[in-house]
């Protein structure tokens, strides 16, 4: 009994976890581009999760058909706010380019105060389950979890194996190099941060299919893929895959031995233990 009590928490974490991945993938990314770390990530997995739910409450879209139109917003978004925020500090001090995102967190956190309020929504969208032996699987987070797998593989084909992303690459190795080699930077900096923002708010559209949220609620999982990108290795987008499922395995074990409080205790505390027992992470470059 207990053994399966535990294989179902953890199952359940793990899916959860791929979900975690995918968000800190695109803060992963960001960094692994251009050394930019994203503060308006938390706001924008809030806005993937309203873009969702609008279009599925007000025009009746299927939630993940509703989630190609929020991957098109979230990379507009992105490179608009590249454009307008963080491209004219790019070359700045860290301190630059971290106020410049957090105003632009704090703006649509205002905007979205304003229209939405901070009242809890739902999607109110179930499919029921998927029983195999004593586990039960909700089909939403299956779903997610398939999705999230299926859009790291994309990423990986895309940075591999075509020529925009082998630009996104060479930009991120030696952007002085990339320049006079003819490389576009600026536009292929501008891409990288759509693509890592629009990454941020299908997962954010993924978890408001089995979770409620507020405007809010984006700021836990940018704090959760923080701890993420340390345990897979900031700039590395699989590491972050791979830090996800550690930290959702976790998020799924450790209720079942202490209580629910104690979750963000131990993921900061294996934060500060990666960081000084291992400050590359898993899969870190030097």
């Amino acid at each position: 009994m207990v053994l399966n009590q535990l294989l179902a928490s953890l199952t359940d974490g793990l899916l959860l976890g791929f979900v975690y991945g995918l968000a800190a993938m695109g803060l992963s990314l960001i960094w692994g581009v251009m050394c930019v770390i994203n503060l308006a990530h938390g706001s924008v997995i809030a806005l993937g999760m309203f873009g969702t739910y609008l279009l599925f409450s007000q025009t009746a879209w299927n939630p993940y058909l509703a989630l190609l139109a929020v991957a098109v917003v979230g990379f507009l978004t992105g490179t608009a706010i590249y454009g307008a925020a963080v491209h004219r500090v790019i070359n700045a001090p860290h301190l630059s380019s971290l106020l410049a995102t957090f105003a632009v967190n704090m703006i649509f956190i205002g905007l979205g105060t304003a229209i939405f309020t901070t009242s809890p929504r739902n999607l109110d969208y179930s499919l029921g389950s998927l029983q195999i032996g004593a586990v039960i699987f909700p089909v939403t987070r299956l779903i997610a979890a398939m999705a999230a797998i299926l859009l790291t593989v994309a990423l990986y084909l895309f940075l591999f194996f075509s020529r925009p992303g082998k630009a996104i690459r060479a930009v991120a190795n030696n952007r002085t190099a990339a320049e006079l080699m003819g490389i576009p930077t600026s536009l292929v900096l501008a891409s990288s941060f759509g693509l890592g923002t629009m990454l941020a708010a299908v997962a954010g559209g993924l978890i408001a299919t089995f979770f409620p949220f507020t405007i809010l609620s984006g700021g836990p999982y940018e704090l959760k893929s923080f701890v993420i990108c340390v345990l897979g290795g900031l700039g590395n987008p699989l590491g972050a895959l791979l830090g996800g499922l550690l930290l959702g395995g976790l998020e799924g074990l450790i209720p079942t031995f202490m209580p629910v409080s104690w979750v963000p205790t131990v993921e900061f505390v294996l934060f500060v233990l990666v960081l000084v027992l291992r400050p590359t992470g898993l899969l870190g470059a030097r």
